[in-house]
């Protein structure tokens, strides 16, 4: 046979059984990255962000301990893991920089689900449904029905710094001069010292600061002005966390465990008397 003849029929060979090898090999295992959940399961502690200051989601007691509905979803996520929930304080506005960072593993802090914070964490739930109100000792204001019922030149508004309630007002409201405070309290004492003429927050928000400060002539109106999603925020590089998250919001909601802390919280206010 020629040498040509050969050496064609050698290469032919070499091709074929490559090509086999590449048919026949076995597809590599990738195991799903879970890098979250694997720290919380190694070290037992689920670090969660609240900024403690915001009844009756989340509270700080005279004594220093976080109560309030989002620290029970907490320590019952926790307990369901086997782990123990480790809160972590910081100013709203700071909150979803610390998810992003690695600080914490969840935030449960009356975040209000929206496409722009949407670009930088993964959201479970809604867990909760609230909107847009206004605390006042103005009865006028009280009555109003629609965001445009307030848009009045020279009309002054406090709302949390880096919250929705901010962005409302800043949209909804333009002729408002706004107060932007650093935590909630501070924006309901602008209304109580005459600073603001009303504070915009959610409308819990402000039944519960009607509650705290009977005395001080303060209303809000009937109806919140907007819809307001309020979900769990997780780091975006967890997909099994964030299943974990979701599905026992889920079975939270099935099981009428929501609507239960919803009774503790908001029906007995008997919790008031823990705080400062």
């Amino acid at each position: 046979m020629p040498r040509i003849v050969l050496l064609v029929a050698s290469i032919c060979l070499t091709f074929a059984m490559v090509g086999c090898k590449t048919l026949t090999k076995e597809p590599e295992t990738v195991a799903p990255k879970a890098p979250v959940l694997d720290r919380v399961f190694q070290t037992g502690i689920l670090r969660v962000g609240m900024s403690g200051d915001q009844p009756p989601f989340n509270m700080t007691t005279s004594t220093g301990q976080i109560i309030g509905i989002e620290a029970d979803l907490a320590n019952a996520l926790a307990n369901s893991m086997g782990v123990r929930a480790e809160f972590t304080q910081k100013p709203f506005s700071e909150l979803l920089g610390a998810v992003e960072s690695g600080e914490v593993d969840i935030v449960l802090s009356q975040v209000t689900m929206t496409p722009a914070r949407n670009t930088r964490v993964a959201f479970v739930g809604p867990y909760f449904i609230s909107g847009k109100a206004i605390l006042t000792r103005s009865k006028s204001l009280s009555e109003a029905d629609e965001p445009k019922d307030i848009n009045m030149t020279g009309i002054r508004l406090s709302a949390l710094a880096g919250s929705t309630s901010e962005s409302f007002i800043r949209q909804s409201v333009p002729s408002a001069r706004l107060y932007a405070t650093p935590t909630p309290d501070l924006a309901i004492q602008a209304v109580i010292d005459g600073k603001v003429d009303a504070m915009v927050a959610d409308l819990s928000v402000c039944l519960v600061a009607a509650l705290r400060h009977p005395n001080e002539g303060l209303i809000t109106i009937g109806a919140p002005f907007t819809f307001e999603p309020i979900g769990a925020a997780l780091p975006p590089n967890d997909p099994l966390f964030l299943n974990l998250v979701e599905n026992y919001i889920n079975i939270l909601e099935g099981t009428g465990t929501m609507q239960e802390l919803e009774a503790k919280w908001f029906k007995n206010p008997a919790w008031l008397n823990q705080l400062p």
